[in-house]
């Protein structure tokens, strides 16, 4: 896996922004489905998307919340226009890096569109094999 960029790091030779975003195996099937170039629609109950600003906040959801509710987490990476970004607030939801955007659902295709390159996998987080007793 590649070395992740720091938090929300503006890179100016494409002026994107570096995004994070903790998923499961069904989100991850589906990107993967995409080629990894988008995010699928979001559920009628999931009216928002919360891509988050920083590797660690996306690594502790992944691995405490996703291998919960599924067995495995993943961690992606991808770069958004910064264009598009500017006009999202960065919204703080618990400790100092818990931080994400809450973007839209009818917005989503907009970002999708605003993704340079592709979305990267860049941890997965397993839950440990069952113990067995004899």
């Amino acid at each position: 896996m590649r070395q992740a960029a720091r938090s929300s790091e503006v890179t100016t030779a494409q002026a994107t922004v570096t995004m994070y975003r903790p998923l499961g195996p069904e989100e991850y099937a589906l990107v993967r489905d995409s080629g990894f170039r988008r995010w699928p629609p979001r559920l009628p109950e999931q009216p928002i998307f919360y891509p988050v600003t920083n590797q660690r906040y996306a690594e502790e959801i992944a691995s405490r919340w996703n291998v919960k509710d599924s067995g495995v987490g993943y961690v992606a990476q991808f770069e958004v226009r910064a264009a598009f970004v500017e006009q999202y607030a960065i919204q703080k939801v618990g400790g100092a890096h818990h931080t994400e955007w809450w973007i839209p659902a009818e917005e989503l295709y907009v970002l999708n569109d605003n993704i340079v390159g592709l979305i990267d996998i860049i941890g997965q987080y397993d839950a440990p094999p069952a113990e067995h007793t004899a």
